[in-house]
């Protein structure tokens, strides 16, 4: 793997998959927020965007889709994100898993790279 200008992993022949679960405790900002990252998503060239949660994370992969994201699944847990991901993943992919710490995403970095899932 190599870095960009900016410091960032640059997949050699893999795809960008993002795993973004929802951002807890935004207040009014939250639906605007969730667009935001969607959108940011396309703007860094993320080839696959898997959304875990309800309805934030629906407007988050929406706005994915709309600004370019060819792949975009929503799924409603960690478990079915694990799942979902696990046969599709290639060693060269570059799989970054982000949310707040409430949603616990830890859990399909560890389910995909055969570690125990731990919960808080």
């Amino acid at each position: 793997m190599t870095e960009t200008e900016d410091g960032q992993p640059e997949a050699e022949g893999g795809r960008k998959i993002a795993v973004l679960g929802e951002m807890l405790e935004l207040g009014d900002d939250a639906l605007e927020a969730h667009r935001q990252v969607g959108r940011m998503a396309a703007e860094n060239g993320v080839d696959l965007v898997v959304a875990v949660g309800g309805d934030l994370a629906k407007q988050l992969a929406l706005a994915a889709g709309h600004a370019g994201v060819p792949d975009v699944a929503i799924v409603a847990d960690n478990e079915t994100a694990a799942a979902f991901l696990a046969p599709l993943l290639r060693p060269s992919d570059v799989v970054l898993v982000k949310a707040s710490r409430g949603g616990q995403l830890w859990q399909v970095a560890q389910a995909l790279t055969g570690q125990p899932v731990t919960g808080l």
